[in-house]
């Protein structure tokens, strides 16, 4: 393949990734548009909604100002002054890597890799450009600056994963790398597990928790249609959720509203919106409340106990009493630097007044998931290795 087809084709890589995920939010707005709005309001209103969802999936802070009916319905104070929405819907996200990292793929089948990324980034940017100009008016102003760039970060992440798989694996080394390398592994392995197993729960609390949600449904009235939107919402939502559910395992929980907090050392909650999936959240009245504490201490023992014998392999001197506590020690660093990014990611603000803060406190959660996993990381080497030597 040429350069000029190496170039086209990255292109339309591009153009596939974006399409997706704004078809997303698009296609079911259409169908309210023509099912249930009778093709009477002008279109361009359910594309700017569904150019917001895509880019503040991306991260890109919102501006927005409530009508005055919608702001007095609120019952918040000062719910009509312009207030900035800056949760990322991370389904969008996360979306995003995935197909980003299926377009790697494909270019590197090419004979122009490079190439062929920088062209796919080019015109993913210049895309994201004009989805960020395009849904700009009065009351929801998104951040252009942020609209181009962080959109564009998220799929380079996809790119870069899909060269990272494509590399050849890189040589072990001495003692220090060969801990560095089982560090960072086993402390991504522990957070992975967490998030795992917060992904389990949270699906265990939404069937347990069904009958609430229907009512809130019921009690929002928006029509089968309207109800299709919202799930769909939802759904691109869950990431998020999933998240404030593992920072609850942790420890530290979340907040739903300044002042407010969910944790399994207790729940203190003021109004909440009226989204039926936070009927399904863990709270203080749970009953494996405190056992959810012991999640991130079994993956910080288990990744700890597991990778105790590929280390052993790499250590030039064998798995000492010393390394196996340092590299232990090393994967809480790794583990609570990856469930604090990933709570960072997840927080943000959601309404006006009070509601501009929600989700976990991502130092708290980093902080917790620390020493939860290194104290139990290097209890599971510790283990291994005296069972390794007997």
């Amino acid at each position: 393949m040429n350069r000029t087809l190496s170039a086209l084709f990255s292109a339309l890589e591009a153009v596939i990734v974006v399409g997706i995920g704004l078809a997303i939010p698009l296609v079911p707005l259409t169908v309210l548009w023509g099912a249930q709005y009778g093709f009477a309001p002008d279109w361009t209103i359910f594309w700017r909604v569904s150019a917001d969802a895509w880019l503040l999936g991306h991260g890109t802070d919102l501006t927005l100002t409530l009508d005055a009916v919608t702001a007095k319905a609120t019952g918040l104070p000062n719910a009509g002054s312009p207030f900035v929405l800056s949760i990322a819907v991370l389904g969008f996200a996360f979306l995003t890597v995935l197909l980003g990292r299926r377009a790697g793929k494909r270019i590197g089948e090419t004979n122009h890799r490079l190439l062929g990324e920088i062209v796919a980034v080019i015109v993913f940017a210049a895309l994201s450009f004009g989805i960020a100009i395009s849904a700009g008016e009065p009351l929801a102003k998104p951040n252009v600056a942020e609209g181009v760039t962080l959109p564009t970060l998220v799929f380079i992440v996809g790119l870069l994963i899909a060269r990272v798989e494509a590399e050849p694996p890189l040589p072990s080394g001495g003692d220090v790398l060969g801990a560095v390398l089982t560090a960072l592994r086993g402390g991504a392995a522990a957070a992975a597990l967490v998030v795992t197993l917060a992904s389990l729960i949270l699906g265990v609390l939404i069937v347990g928790n069904y009958a609430q949600i229907i009512t809130l449904y019921e009690n929002l009235h928006s029509g089968g249609l309207g109800g299709l939107a919202l799930t769909v919402g939802q759904l691109l939502f869950l990431p998020n959720l999933v998240m404030w559910t593992a920072s609850w395992l942790v420890g530290p929980g979340f907040a739903i509203g300044a002042g407010s907090t969910v944790s399994p050392l207790g729940t203190t909650l003021g109004p909440l919106p009226g989204i039926p999936i936070l009927g399904a959240l863990p709270h203080g009245g749970v009953a494996f409340a405190f056992a959810g504490l012991l999640v991130p201490i079994l993956a910080g023992f288990i990744a700890g106990a597991v990778l105790h014998g590929r280390m052993a392999d790499r250590l030039l001197g064998g798995a000492t009493a010393g390394w196996s506590l340092l590299t232990g020690l090393g994967m809480g660093v790794a583990g609570g630097a990856i469930l604090g990014l990933l709570a960072w990611s997840s927080a943000g603000s959601i309404g006006p007044g009070r509601l501009q803060v929600a989700g976990p406190d991502p130092l708290a959660v980093g902080l917790w998931a620390a020493l939860e996993i290194g104290v139990a990381a290097a209890l599971g080497m510790l283990a291994a290795s005296r069972n390794r030597a007997q």
